[in-house]
């Protein structure tokens, strides 16, 4: 969420810029070891808890509208990012943030 403008929310927004610095530098850190340290930014993925509590169907619409992939990320979208980067397929993969937002941004 950094990578776009939350002139409301700049808190957040500097948290999540230093979760990107510190992948960057615990996989310093760690990649001697062979330990790799990535990120997942994951875009809005809908839990039917949002639903219930402030997602409304004009907000998701007009978010989804901005995707390149036209459809709702649900929680089962971020899944194979998961796996991936837990498997030897991933191996020299490291200090890298993979963003999974269906090309919002």
């Amino acid at each position: 969420s950094y990578l776009i403008n939350h002139p409301d929310m700049p808190s957040y927004t500097a948290a999540k810029a230093g979760i990107l610095g510190l992948t960057k530098g615990l996989a310093g850190k760690l990649g001697v070891d062979g330990i790799r340290v990535n990120a997942i930014a994951p875009g809005w993925v809908i839990t039917e808890r949002q639903k219930e509590l402030w997602v409304t169907e004009q907000g998701l619409a007009a978010h989804v509208a901005k995707q390149c992939i036209k459809q709702v990320m649900q929680p089962d979208d971020i899944v194979g990012t998961v796996l991936f980067l837990a498997s030897d397929a991933s191996r020299m993969l490291t200090a890298q943030m993979l963003v999974v937002d269906g090309g919002f941004l």
